[in-house]
């Protein structure tokens, strides 16, 4: 099965699921109820896949697509704000060299990445931005499939904590001895016993870039470093 094949069966699979009773009517909901500003559009309100480069070498895991921003929109880090973290995130990867355009605002604006896909922990949005472990443990194998349909991921770039730990979660899970455990920390990076390199981001939220706790110095660190790894 060739990997365009593949990435388009798990993408299927994504959208149909329905594991999470509780994202999916929260989801559905924010979808009917819609934002002021978008009360003419028509949302998604189902849950997204991944999007990007099936000859990826670098993954992206954030941590679950934002109410008003890709459970509108349907694509990750997609829609939500002249300023957010979708483009936050692709002026980064922009000026790495991985998007061809800085900002994410439709899915039909043109934006592709080259080298580079990008996934989350969670593909509903969840109320608060706050998944349960259980939710996240029931999506865990959306990124494990869309994983096997990648096969040249050399490097993992985790968007937040929780998608380190979901990772960790799932390479424990497939066998992978990550000892002594990688430990969270923005730029640090860890090679793993797969080969694959695994480098710790704080999550390009508003509330950590418009603090000043991730910067776009800070951001460019992270691609600087997954830059080097992918050159060796």
């Amino acid at each position: 099965m060739t990997t365009f094949i593949a990435l388009a069966s798990v993408r299927e699979q994504i959208i149909s699921c329905e594991r999470c009773p509780r994202l999916r009517k929260y989801c559905e909901r924010v979808a009917r109820e819609k934002r002021r500003a978008f009360r003419d559009e028509i949302y998604w309100g189902k849950p997204v896949p991944g999007f990007g480069d099936p000859k990826a070498r670098l993954l992206l895991i954030g941590l679950a697509p934002a109410a008003h921003g890709a459970n509108r929109t349907g694509r990750v880090f997609t829609g939500d704000g002249v300023g957010g973290s979708g483009d936050f995130l692709m002026s980064a990867l922009h000026r790495a060299g991985f998007a061809n355009i800085p900002t994410s605002q439709r899915r039909d604006d043109g934006l592709k990445l080259k080298d580079a896909f990008i996934a989350a922990a969670v593909r509903c949005a969840p109320p608060d931005n706050k998944p349960t472990p259980e939710e996240i443990a029931r999506c865990l194998p959306h990124l494990d499939a869309e994983i096997a349909a990648l096969p040249r991921i050399r490097v993992v770039v985790a968007l937040g904590r929780i998608a380190f730990d979901a990772y960790l979660r799932l390479l424990k899970e497939r066998g992978v001895n990550a000892r002594p455990r990688p430990a969270f920390g923005h730029a640090l990076a860890h090679r793993l016993s797969n080969g694959q390199t695994l480098i710790g981001c704080y999550h390009p939220s508003r509330q950590n870039t418009n603090t000043g706790k991730l910067t776009p110095p800070m951001m460019d660190a992270v691609f600087r470093r997954a830059n080097r790894a992918l050159k060796r």
